[in-house]
């Protein structure tokens, strides 16, 4: 039996990170979902687990989700890493090209989450 994975997600609104964590656990009730309302609190919290997949939101207070995932694929070069925003700007687009993380326009639905945790599902 596979080991269930674990996901953090980066927002500062607590409704965006309940329902991202209720399309998920409806998806795969077995899976570990972390929260961190900051990047700062994000960047602190991946010291203690490694998550497979991070979705970050990009305009949170203090570090934004850009630099934040910029940190953090350097902290975890093979996890998966994806913007999930409003901010749809080419600009923002263009920088998660290069820092080879993903990005998902939001709002969060469950097709999108389904969508993001697709490259799971076939992952040990």
């Amino acid at each position: 039996m596979e080991s269930p994975q674990t996901i953090l997600i980066v927002d500062d609104s607590r409704v965006s990170r309940l329902m991202a964590r209720q399309y998920i656990l409806g998806m795969h009730a077995d899976w570990v979902i972390e929260e961190a309302g900051t990047g700062e609190d994000a960047l602190e919290k991946v010291k203690s687990f490694t998550p497979k997949l991070v979705l970050m939101d990009v305009n949170m207070p203090g570090m934004g989700g850009l630099a934040a995932a910029e940190q953090m694929r350097k902290l975890l070069p093979t996890a998966h890493i994806s913007l999930l925003t409003a901010n749809v700007q080419t600009a923002t687009r263009n920088r998660a090209t290069e820092l080879g993380i993903g990005f998902m326009e939001k709002p969060i639905t469950e097709a999108r989450i389904a969508q993001l945790i697709a490259p799971l599902e076939t992952q040990p």
